[in-house]
C-alpha cells in the first residue's frame, strides 16, 4: 500500500486542527482549570484546614474565574461588547454554578456521607463537569452568529 505524500499528511494535519480549534485550546486550559481546582481545594482543606464543603466552593470560585477568562479571549474568542459582555458572562456564570452544583453533590455525597478519598472524587467529578463545560460553552454561551461574532 502506498504511504501518504508528505503534503498530503500536512493538509490532513491542518484538516484536523481547523475541525478542533475550540477544543485544543479548551483541553488546555481545561486541564489548567481542573488543576485550579483540585489544587485550590486541597490547599483549602488541608494546610489551611478548611472543611470539605467550604473548600470546595472556594475552588470552584477561583476555577470559574480562571476559567471565564481563558475560555472568552483564547478558546471562544468572543468578539462580544457591551451589553453582550454582561449576558455571556452571566450565562457562564450560571453554566458553571449548574455545573458546579454536580461538583459539590459529588463531594456530599460521596466524601462527605460514603467516606470515599477526597481528591480522588474531586478529580473523577471534573471529568465530567468539563465535558460538560465544553458542550454548554460551545453551544450555548460563546455561541457565534453568522458574520463569525458572538450572538
Amino acid at each position: 500500500m502506498a504511504r501518504p505524500s508528505s503534503e498530503g499528511r500536512t493538509s490532513r494535519i491542518a484538516e484536523l486542527v481547523d475541525t478542533y480549534r475550540d477544543l485544543i485550546p479548551y483541553a488546555v486550559f481545561g486541564v489548567l482549570t481542573t488543576l485550579v481546582n483540585i489544587v485550590g481545594y486541597w490547599a483549602c482543606a488541608h494546610p489551611l484546614g478548611i472543611g470539605v464543603l467550604p473548600s470546595t466552593v472556594i475552588a470552584w470560585v477561583a476555577a470559574v474565574l480562571f476559567a471565564y477568562l481563558t475560555n472568552r479571549r483564547w478558546v471562544f474568542h468572543s468578539t462580544a461588547t457591551g451589553r453582550a459582555v454582561l449576558v455571556e458572562c452571566a450565562q457562564f456564570f450560571g453554566a458553571r454554578l449548574a455545573t458546579g452544583a454536580i461538583d459539590f453533590a459529588s463531594m456530599a455525597l460521596f466524601v462527605e456521607l460514603l467516606g470515599f478519598d477526597d481528591v480522588v472524587v474531586k478529580t473523577l467529578a471534573n471529568v465530567v463537569v468539563i465535558i460538560l463545560n465544553y458542550v454548554l460553552s460551545k453551544f450555548v454561551i460563546f455561541k457565534h452568529d453568522d458574520e463569525g461574532g458572538n450572538r
